[in-house]
């Protein structure tokens, strides 16, 4: 999970100076000292201590989970068509936004998922945010791959034609594939957003925190 480019501008280029002529160097009196290198004579090298070596080896699969779950994600569900033009989708919650100009958002799919070839290959996808109330979507797309769809009522409009759109849900994201980053055991899709449908309700709310679902609210403002 390279996002972004970075651009280095190429230095200037500068005439070579001149060389001048070297001159001799007298030779050193007879009985007298070498002459000292470094930056000054006779004076200790000062400067910040060597960096600590980094420790071998890697966390733990399971000592990483279990930190990462200490972690409050969103839940959110990504959508596309197969080259068949069937609806494909799962539940994802490592998703984060990227840039704003030009917009961009990232999602985190798992190599293994049935779902990911078809995911980084289409030309477009949806991202869908959940709220509180779509707990049993979430749990419906990270089910069995043929039963996602099944009695989920689809939007209808222009974005339709370029990914499957979830009626129940207060906000969604339609993103053309923008890049595809190969990173240990994942892929990161990015994705240029393209189009934002948004319900008229609040949006979001349904997260992933220790394992299990949490709601997330506006912290209250005390009087």
């Amino acid at each position: 999970m390279n996002a972004t480019s970075l651009l280095t501008a190429s230095p200037r280029t500068r005439p070579a100076p001149t060389p001048r002529p070297s001159t001799p160097a007298a030779p050193a009196p007879s009985g007298s000292a070498p002459a000292a290198s470094g930056p000054e004579a006779g004076s200790p090298v000062t400067g910040p201590a060597a960096p600590a070596p980094l420790t071998s080896g890697d966390l733990a699969a399971d000592e990483f989970r279990s930190a990462m779950a200490s972690l409050a994600a969103p839940v959110t569900v990504v959508t596309c068509y197969d080259a068949t033009g069937t609806p494909r989708g799962l539940t994802a919650s490592a998703v984060s936004s990227l840039s704003l100009d030009p917009p961009l958002l990232l999602v985190c799919l798992d190599r293994n998922s049935r779902t990911h070839d078809v995911l980084v290959s289409a030309d477009a996808f949806a991202l869908h945010l959940l709220g509180p109330e779509n707990e049993a979507l979430a749990k419906r797309f990270a089910g069995p791959t043929d039963q996602r769809f099944e009695n989920v009522p689809l939007a209808s409009g222009p974005t339709s034609r370029h990914a499957p759109q979830l009626a129940d849900c207060a906000l969604r994201l339609t993103c053309t594939r923008y890049e595809v980053i190969e990173a240990g055991d994942h892929s990161i899709l990015v994705g240029r957003v393209t189009a934002s449908d948004c319900l008229g309700r609040p949006a979001g709310g349904l997260v992933w925190h220790h394992r299990g679902f949490a709601h997330a609210k506006p912290a209250e403002v005390p009087a």
